[in-house]
């Protein structure tokens, strides 16, 4: 953990294990129901997370250590075990940073009759480079569609391309035609930059598209362009999964495509068109590219917060399920109407909140799961899931131990719900007790009303997928709670447009913390079936994730 200003931090908010006090509340009208203590406790949570003085929580800063030390403090408020390292409610977790510089980046084509260089934020940004702290890099560049090879789908776009010494332009997502799982795994970028690396290929060039910019615009990436980004760091002080034989990286807006393409014989538009339809075909650029770039790096280091509460039998409680939700958001930011703080009430208080209250009813019961139950509060979930990396491949337990995965990421509880979102649950037999708790509590379950936006392999849960362990990600509901009531899943569309990674992420929202509380009864209720069940969780028979990750015995 990092010690900056401590001592006048500690004076400042000396409150260790112990919430600041809910704001005194208004006595509602007769008419309208008690609040309830469950959901009380939650608000007081999410208040102080999403708190100013916590400046959103940017993982490595002194704002993401108060609010560790303060879920500590609600850990052993609970009665929950420490469980991170040496007896402690901390794991450490080594990290490395990397922030870009505007001087010295460009990003330029030249080709027999022209030379082209695009603009510094209006038109490209230079990627992070963890392994060096300039770099300029020209070489010949090939067009790789959206860089997937699937043989079992009959999908190469690679195909007749040689890719040794060269750029790799790539463009993001998956073919539309692929079902969600494959479309899921192929989008994910760190599969783009393995593919492309294997390759041979010295650069990569990310594409954007009007699909890519229509869930997240140019304009709003371009503005947080000085913002750290982050890798895990190994023995060697080295950054771990950071391609070192890519020597320099870059993306480009959907606008600078054109000019990019402009003289290959294809067109931007036409490209953009082929790639929803999965009929990319890969081709040599014209000419080369030279990518520049400067990146300043240096050691960093976080923790994840982890408590456990014993199973309460002899054999069973040897196994652990892991609730997980990240603690980190980003920090402060370029300011929108006066306002710099990322508070990230939404994104994640909220989530870890809920998770504190489903491990107090859990450990408050009056019979304890058989299964022991670990609560994981997650850095650098931000920055790539490095928390959740670190911890599902360096578990405080014995990794063969960990059987499920119950993870809660940003639940948009802005409109009243009758129902959850329960993403990847169709992909181990968690959905049997996940089936029975929504049952008992009067919940529905709905599908994922965004399936487009992959989030299964978007957010924590999916590094214990990667090592092979049943995991479900449960996000708010989509139905309103009463016919004619006001539309969640509107709310949460205009969320995901207006408030998504900006000020706007803060405890003023309507939150509705009702429905946070039966989120939390929703989550001990499925750890307390799945922790009593005979079997641990399986894979589902044939299911994508499964097979690739736990080849080992499935259900039937």
């Amino acid at each position: 953990m990092h010690h900056f200003l401590l001592v006048a931090l500690l004076s400042l908010f000396l409150f260790a294990c112990k919430r600041d006090a809910a704001p005194a509340a208004a006595l509602p009208p007769a008419s309208m129901p008690a609040i309830s203590t469950a959901a009380k406790s939650i608000e007081a949570d999410v208040r102080y997370l999403a708190d100013d003085k916590l400046e959103g929580r940017e993982t490595g800063t002194p704002g993401y250590d108060l609010a560790a030390e303060y879920v500590a403090g609600r850990f052993k408020e609970i009665g929950l075990e420490p469980a991170g390292d040496q007896g402690s409610y901390f794991q450490r977790v080594p990290l490395i940073k990397a922030l870009r510089e505007e001087e010295g980046a460009g990003f330029s084509m030249q080709q027999a009759n022209r030379t082209m260089s695009l603009k510094f934020r209006d038109e490209f940004l230079p990627g992070l480079n963890y392994n060096a702290p300039s770099h300029s890099l020209t070489a010949p560049a090939v067009f790789v569609g959206q860089a997937v090879h699937a043989p079992d789908l009959g999908h190469d776009d690679f195909a007749g391309i040689d890719l040794r010494g060269k750029i790799a332009l790539v463009f993001s997502g998956a073919p539309e035609k692929f079902d969600d799982d494959r479309r899921a795994f192929y989008a994910n970028s760190a599969e783009k930059l393995r593919a492309v690396s294997e390759r041979g290929a010295v650069g990569v060039v990310f594409v954007g598209t009007p699909q890519s910019e229509e869930r997240s615009s140019w304009a709003k990436s371009s503005a947080r362009w000085n913002m750290p980004g982050m890798r895990l760091r190994g023995d060697d002080g080295k950054g771990i999964n950071t391609f070192p034989e890519l020597k320099a990286s870059a993306s480009i807006s959907a606008a600078a495509a054109a000019r990019l393409f402009a003289g290959s014989g294809h067109e931007a538009e036409t490209l953009f068109k082929a790639s929803k339809e999965g009929t990319l075909k890969p081709f040599d650029l014209p000419g080369t590219l030279t990518l520049a770039g400067r990146t300043q790096v240096e050691p960093v280091e976080s923790n994840n917060v982890v408590a456990r509460l014993p199973g309460s039998d002899a054999d069973l409680s040897k196994e652990s399920i892991a609730y997980t939700a990240h603690l980190d958001h980003v920090g402060i930011g370029a300011p929108v109407n006066g306002d710099s703080i990322y508070n990230g009430a939404m994104d994640n208080a909220l989530g870890v909140a809920i998770m504190l209250q489903a491990a107090t009813e859990l450990a408050g019961a009056p019979a304890k799961p058989k299964r022991s139950m670990l609560f994981v509060a997650l850095t650098a979930e931000e920055k790539g899931l490095l928390g959740a990396e670190w911890f599902a491949s360096h578990p405080t337990v014995p990794k063969a131990d960990l059987v499920a995965n119950i993870n809660m990421d940003m639940p948009v509880l802005l409109a009243p719900t009758k129902d959850v979102v329960p993403i990847g649950v169709e992909h181990s037999t968690l959905k049997t007790a996940l089936d029975a708790a929504a049952s008992e509590l009067g919940l529905g379950l709905s599908a994922d009303p965004f399936p487009e936006e992959v989030v299964f392999v978007r957010s924590d849960q999916y590094a214990f997928v990667r090592e092979g362990i049943p995991a479900v990600y449960l996000d708010g509901g989509i139905e309103p709670a009463t016919a004619g009531g006001a539309s969640p899943k509107e709310a949460m569309d205009t969320f995901l447009r207006n408030c998504y990674h900006q000020p706007c992420d803060d405890a003023s929202q309507p939150i509705q913390y009702e429905d946070a509380a039966r989120m939390a009864a929703l989550n001990a209720r499925v750890g307390t079936l799945v922790g009593d069940a005979a079997d641990r969780p399986r894979w589902n028979k044939g299911d994508f994730f499964g097979d690739k990750f736990a080849p080992a015995p499935a259900s039937p």
